[in-house]
């Protein structure tokens, strides 16, 4: 490994070849036909989805396998590290408890004869280095895999325990400390959320509607009326367009699939075209149309709305409509995120494992609606809302990103060792620094 080679220049250390530190085994799938080795069974089995979905310390596994499941050389041992050898190469996690894992892991564990010389969490950490150099040592054959061979040639330092002990303290806060911000982030994130939604349904419910339209200085004598979406704007069902129809450039176009993963509330500008040809054959939308998916995984979901506000019309796919009114466009987008919409919608949806909703249904769904300039007022208080869920969202990757180099950083900086001479000096120096860097974002999350 050259680059940790390079940066290995803190302190000396024992360097022992990775074949030499630990036990190397490889992982495995018990037979899914054969019952009894997975019915009640109380044995953690990981997969890449317990580490995707709990993170790379693992206590337990969403899968459990019996002890006849067991073969060879047993379980792989409690603070042993699992690496992602195929598939999702250069991901690792440490083990919590006795365990196995599938075979797309590799798992090491600590020779016995250097179970005194190295903890297990400095392995944990070093281990960070040891996935960056997986993603770029890959055999390809019938499919990717690490370079196994290469991989148990690479040598791995052991420095003092005390310095193993003083490393893992330090890069333990970092890793503690973007956690804890990361939950107090996510926590403000969710209570913009709460307050958004209770904003919104409060803002379009009958009783508010109708309290502001009596104020005689705000409308005047104008009410809030109860009529059909069918009764106030027409729903077209789209057509034809397929992902295999997309070109870099061409004619807009909108699929279906893409407003839960690609749009928000509103766009501006589409992120697929298609050629003349396929955009003569779709159905079309004009500015300030909404276009909503008709089906989903869910009933939450289905029926998600955005708001075209480009300048040109745009084709769109199957699997979806249209929703043109000669009302405000963007107020009935915040009526169709509503409690109000989500128990109509609820009451019609069809399927199972695919949930739809009709046009004729939605044509039927009521809706209390206020005059067209207190349309106007609501939507500029929910914009605003929206435009604070987004600074919220935003922060959210952005300091996490930031944490996660700076964690990097000092760790690289203090998983540096000379390989061949040096002193403690560096590392002290090294380890100095980011216990006070440490220290200074503590003291300032606190006075937060």
């Amino acid at each position: 490994m050259t680059r940790i080679e390079d940066l290995l220049k803190n302190e000396p250390v024992e360097w022992k070849k990775i074949k030499d530190v630990f036990d190397i085994r490889n992982g495995y799938t018990p037979s899914k036909k054969n019952k009894a080795f997975w019915e009640n069974g109380d044995i953690p089995w990981f997969r890449m989805e317990d580490i995707r979905e709990q993170g790379k310390i693992l206590y337990d596994s969403k899968q459990h396998i019996t002890s006849s499941a067991i073969k060879g050389k047993g379980l792989f041992a409690k603070d042993s590290i699992i690496l992602a050898s195929t598939a999702t190469i250069g991901v690792h996690a440490i083990l919590k408890t006795d365990a196995l894992a599938n075979q797309r892991f590799t798992n090491f564990k600590i020779k016995d004869s250097l179970s005194d010389k190295l903890l297990p969490d400095f392995v944990f950490y070093y281990f960070d280095l040891i996935d960056e150099w997986c993603k770029v040592n890959v055999k390809v054959s019938s499919f990717p895999a690490v370079n196994m061979d290469a991989l148990l040639e690479q040598e791995f330092p052991i420095p003092s325990l005390e310095t193993q002990e003083k490393i893992v303290k330090i890069l333990d806060n970092f890793t503690n400390y973007v956690t804890e911000l990361q939950a107090e982030l996510q926590a403000e994130l969710q209570a913009r959320i709460k307050q958004y939604d209770y904003f919104r349904d409060l803002l379009t419910s009958q009783d508010y509607l109708e309290k502001l339209v009596k104020d005689p200085g705000r409308l005047g004598k104008q009410e809030v009326r109860l009529t059909r979406l069918g009764d106030i704007g027409q729903f077209t069902r789209g057509n034809g367009l397929q992902k295999k129809d997309f070109q870099p450039q061409g004619r807009p176009v909108i699929h279906y699939g893409q407003i839960y993963t690609k749009y928000g509330f509103s766009a501006e500008e589409t992120i697929s075209y298609t050629d003349e040809e396929t955009f003569s054959k779709l159905k079309k939308a004009k500015p300030n149309d909404i276009l909503m998916a008709t089906t989903s995984e869910n009933i939450e979901d289905v029926g998600k709305a955005v708001v075209w506000l480009g300048t040109e019309e745009i084709g769109f796919s199957g699997d979806m409509y249209s929703y043109r009114t000669s009302e405000n466009a963007k107020y009935l987008a915040y009526y169709f995120q509503s409690a109000a919409f989500q128990r109509q919608k609820e009451r019609k949806v069809t399927g199972t494992k695919l949930i739809r909703i009709h046009e004729n249904d939605m044509a039927k769904f009521t809706i209390h609606l206020p005059p067209l300039s207190l349309q106007q007022q609501v939507v500029q208080i929910l914009d605003k809302f929206q435009a604070l869920m987004a600074d919220a969202q935003g922060l959210l990757p952005r300091e996490i990103d930031q944490r996660q180099k700076q964690y990097e950083y000092y760790r690289d900086r203090l998983l540096t060792f000379n390989q061949v001479s040096g002193s403690k000096q560096a590392s002290k120096q090294a380890s100095k620094q980011a216990s006070k860097q440490a220290s200074k974002q503590a003291s300032k999350q606190a006075s937060n």
